[in-house]
This record gives structure tokens, C-alpha cells and sequence, in this order.
């Protein structure tokens, strides 16, 4: 067979392995990566700075559950990937990171960007990898896609060296790698998912919290079938949301912080006790926890449990459908604690509704919030970054569809809303895609709406527009917190977009309705009033 060089293995493994989308900032030793890939028929999109270009290939693999892929040139370019590659390793979620480095027989010669990138991922990564011969590319990029796709998913970082990548060899010494053409799901033990099920017939005041384990193992349609079975009302992780649609009648949002509360058992499966849920804390002292999760180290890991099943999601909640069904268990949809909830529920809603339409200027956010949520289609896309906005689109802006929310998640990074929305509209291109943002989490990002432009990706930036980072306070001193209003409207125009600035509550909807119309990447910029402050709880330093 012909000679080919390493950057055509990785490609070709890349296309085997179901890639296909790359998202890359051009530089050395890569090119041929890129240019290998697109022959193949991957579509590779470029940014304007890397960091843009990992984070949204955490959004590609959040919406599609497939693995990104990001690659970038050697030294500050793949250290640029730093924080994206953090947030999907917090997230748990499966991406593939190429970095460019130096040739391997220049390491400790001082050579051209010579830094230990392996060293540096390998704290942030669920496995690194540094290939030495060009041959066994196919082998150790489909060993990462393995490694990053199988039990807890994560990123894997391949260390990609200029003298491997450009190394020849014939194509037939490269073997094939190894896979497995089917895989069993891991299930719970018998036993335990019957003392759980036993534990919620003896429950009055049961909930469910469920994260990302479900989302990856693809369990939406069991987790509906239990709660539909079982009237147990439900709470999703915050960018987890949308498993089961959030207008299901089980689904009581406002009631979230007195549900986990007052709740005698909570049903926790595919999500960590991490500080989002103050270490367990949230979760009154008395209620009994059933624990689900494939990571078998996370059982009991900052609140004790009363029972642990280590499982897949999908396998562990199929295992207490049939087992609900066994015990002829009845629904407790009509329980006083689901009326309990659902009366809270609706008193919160009620509360808001004058904020959400007041009339007021500067514009209150969660009017804001009101006029995008009647605008958008039932299933477009929502990514929320900022601070305040954060908390009010939180508050304020329901998800019906798996994998159609995404926020900052558990890490908290700023600046992740523009090219979470670009990542999202390139994994499907035919929904709507909405960033609700604040004006000083887009800042950090501003310059990818050109490569917004430039890929055809007609996504909708909503800015509420406080000028400044989080509220103004009287009597309280935030150096630094002042940035004026932002014309981030023109710059969308100079980039090629559409952009409005919109001061009356009155035009919010219209100037929606032509950003959606105009079929272009589009900026919104509301100026939204700086001293509204979103509700939240504090526990010491950090803000649930």
C-alpha cells in the first residue's frame, strides 16, 4: 500500500470512529489533521481563539452526546484549550483534544514552544496520551474515544508531536483497531434495586434528582416511564435539564429548594453530591437517599446513603420500571405531598409575574426572560451565561428536550454562552439556537461571533445588558464592576450580523422576531436594569 503520514491516520481514525465535525484554530504541526479530515468529508470549523473552539465542542458532545473533537497548534494554542478541556472534565462529559507540540526529539533542547502539555492536561483529563510512532495512531485514537465514551464519560487528551505526525509509513503496518461491535450496559444488583423500590412504597414525601448520568446513558424515556409510574416528582442538575419536559404535571421547578428539603427519600441518579448541592446539605437530615451512579466511587461521596447501585442510568432505571410493575406499586400523583409542591409551585409563579411584566427602564431581566421564553420554539436551544441573567433565565425559562439546555455548569466559567450556541447549532443546525447572555460574559467571547458569520450559523445572542459585572449595590464596593453599556448590537453589524439595541420593554419581542427572521447570527442588546439582583442562597463563599 502507499505511504501515508501520521496526520492521515488520525484523520482516517477520526472519520472510523463517527466524527464529523473538528473544531480547530489553524497553526503547526496540524494542518494536515485538518486538511486530512476534510478530504474525508469532516467538516472542520475554525475560530478566532481556541478557547472558543473546546467549548464548543463540549456543547456539540452535550447535545449530541457524541465526543468533540477540538485540536489547536502547539504551546499557547493548545493551552488556550485549558479551560474548555476543564469544564467538560467537571461536566463528565466526552471530548477528544488533539494538541500540536513540538517534535518529540527536541524535548529537552529548549525547542520551539517546547512545554510539557501532558503534564499540564493530565489533572483535567479522564487519560492522557503521548503516541511515539505514527503507525499505532489508529490504535490510540480509538482507544481514546473508547476511554472517553465508556463508564463515567470525560475528555482524553492526545498529545500530538510534530516529527509523529508528519512520520511515514505504509498504511498496511498500521493496524486496524481494536473494537467491540457490541456492549452490554452495566445493571444494579437485583437486591438493592428492590430494597430501593421498598424504600419508596414506604415514603411519603419522595423526589427524584437526576444529572448527567442519564443524559449520557440516554435513560430520558425510563426516567419519564418511572415518574409517569410512580408519581414521583422530579429535579434535574442545572444543565441537565429538559430530560423530562419541565411543564410534565410532576414537575414543580419553584418548589425545587422546599422538595429537597422536605423530602423522606430522594431518588439520586447520575449526579454527584458537589457543592451545587452544598456537599448533601440541601437534602434534609432525616431523608433517606437512594444513590444511583456507574462511578461506584461516588456512592456515599459527601452525604451518607442508604443504599448505592452502581449502574448505568438507562439499565438501573429499566431494572425499577420492572420492578415497580412487579410490585403493582401505586402512583402517588394525586399524594398531599405533589399537592404540597404544586401549590408552592404555582405561588412562586405567581409572585414574579409583575416583574415579568413590568413596564419598567432600565428593563427588569426577568421581563426579559418572559418575552424571549414566549418567543422561542418548544424545542429550540438554550445556552444561559452571565451572572444575574444566569439565575433569572433560571428561574424563568422552561426545557422540554434532552440535551437543549446548556449553562456554565458545576465549574461556573463565564464566557462559554456564544460558543456553546455556535457548538449547538452545528449539532443541529435545522433548531432554533438562543445564548442568553450577560454583557460581561460575552465579552470574554465577542470575537467568535465572526466565526458565527462566517460558518452560516444564524444563532440569536440576547444580552441582558446591566453594564457591568453582577448588580450594582448601593454601599457596596465592586471595583472593577462598572463597563458601560456595551454596543455589542454593533458589533454585530461590523462583523456581518444583525443587531439591535433595545431600551423599551415594548420592543423586546419585535426586535426577537426580526433577529430570528433575519437569518443571519444575530445580537440583541437590551439594556436591562444594573441594580436587579437574581435570588440566590449563599453557603460561606459559594452561591448555589
Amino acid at each position: 500500500m502507499a505511504k501515508v503520514d501520521g496526520s492521515y491516520l488520525v484523520a482516517r481514525t477520526l472519520k472510523e470512529e463517527g466524527v464529523d465535525h473538528l473544531f480547530y484554530l489553524m497553526g503547526g504541526p496540524n494542518y494536515e489533521i485538518i486538511n486530512n479530515s476534510e478530504d474525508m468529508g469532516i467538516r472542520a470549523v475554525d475560530f478566532r481563539h481556541e478557547q472558543a473552539a473546546a467549548m464548543a465542542a463540549h456543547a456539540y458532545s452535550r447535545v449530541t452526546g457524541k465526543p468533540g473533537v477540538t485540536t489547536a497548534a502547539s504551546g499557547p494554542g493548545t493551552l488556550n484549550l485549558l479551560t474548555g478541556q476543564y469544564n467538560a472534565f467537571v461536566d463528565c462529559a466526552p471530548m477528544i483534544t488533539l494538541g500540536g507540540a513540538g517534535p518529540i526529539s527536541d524535548f529537552g533542547r529548549d525547542g520551539f514552544q517546547e512545554v510539557d502539555q501532558v503534564a499540564i492536561f493530565e489533572p483535567i483529563s479522564k487519560a492522557v496520551m503521548r503516541p511515539t510512532d505514527p503507525a499505532r495512531y489508529p490504535e490510540h485514537i480509538s482507544t481514546a474515544f473508547r476511554i472517553a465514551t465508556s463508564g463515567r464519560p470525560g475528555p482524553v487528551y492526545v498529545d500530538c508531536n510534530e516529527d509523529v505526525l508528519y512520520g511515514q509509513v505504509d498504511e498496511a503496518d498500521a493496524p486496524a483497531p481494536s473494537r467491540a461491535e457490541q456492549k452490554a450496559r452495566p445493571a444494579g444488583d437485583p437486591d438493592l434495586v428492590r430494597e430501593a423500590i421498598r424504600l419508596l412504597r414506604e415514603s411519603t414525601r419522595p423526589v427524584l434528582f437526576a444529572g448527567g448520568g442519564v443524559w449520557w446513558s440516554q435513560a430520558w424515556e425510563e426516567m419519564r416511564e418511572f415518574v409517569d409510574r410512580t408519581g414521583i416528582p422530579f429535579y434535574t442538575a442545572p444543565i441537565s435539564r429538559g430530560l423530562i419536559p419541565e411543564d410534565h404535571p410532576l414537575s414543580f421547578p419553584a418548589a425545587r429548594s422546599t422538595a429537597l428539603r422536605d423530602a423522606d427519600l430522594v431518588l439520586v441518579i447520575g449526579t454527584r453530591f458537589n457543592w451545587m448541592m452544598t456537599f448533601g446539605s440541601r437534602l434534609g437530615p432525616d431523608a433517606k437517599i437512594v444513590q444511583v451512579d456507574i462511578h461506584e466511587e461516588e456512592l456515599g461521596h459527601n452525604r451518607s446513603i442508604a443504599v448505592g447501585i452502581v449502574g448505568d442510568a438507562k439499565a438501573v432505571l429499566s431494572q425499577m420500571n420492572g420492578e415497580v410493575s412487579r410490585a403493582r406499586f401505586k402512583t402517588r400523583a394525586d399524594s398531599d405531598w405533589v399537592t404540597h409542591l404544586r401549590d408552592i409551585d404555582t405561588e412562586r409563579r405567581e409572585r414574579v409575574k409583575p416583574l415579568e411584566n413590568s413596564e419598567q427602564m432600565p428593563i427588569h431581566p426577568l421581563r426579559l426572560c418572559k418575552e424571549l421564553r414566549e418567543v422561542m420554539d418548544r424545542d429550540a436551544i438554550l445556552a444561559v451565561d452571565g451572572n444575574e441573567i444566569l439565575h433569572y433565565g433560571r428561574q424563568s425559562i422552561p426545557t422540554y428536550f434532552p440535551g437543549h439546555r446548556l449553562n456554565s455548569g458545576v465549574t461556573g466559567c463565564m464566557g462559554v454562552g456564544l460558543p456553546y450556541a455556535i457548538g449547538a447549532k452545528l449539532a443541529k443546525p435545522d433548531k432554533q439556537v438562543v445564548a442568553l447572555h450577560g454583557d460581561g460574559s460575552l465579552g470574554m467571547n465577542i470575537q467568535d461571533f465572526d466565526t458565527a458569520v462566517r460558518h452560516n450559523l444564524p444563532i440569536v445572542i440576547v444580552v441582558s445588558n446591566n453594564e457591568g459585572w453582577t448588580a450594582r449595590v448601593e454601599g457596596i464596593r465592586k471595583p472593577g464592576r462598572e463597563l458601560g453599556f456595551t454596543r455589542f448590537d454593533e458589533v454585530a453589524k461590523a462583523l456581518g450580523g444583525y443587531g439591535e439595541a433595545v431600551e423599551k420593554p415594548k420592543d423586546i419581542r419585535p426586535a426577537l422576531e426580526r433577529a430570528f427572521a433575519s437569518g443571519k447570527p444575530s445580537i440583541i442588546n437590551v439594556r436591562t436594569d444594573p441594580t436587579a439582583r437574581a435570588i440566590s442562597r449563599f453557603v460561606g463563599s459559594k452561591m448555589e
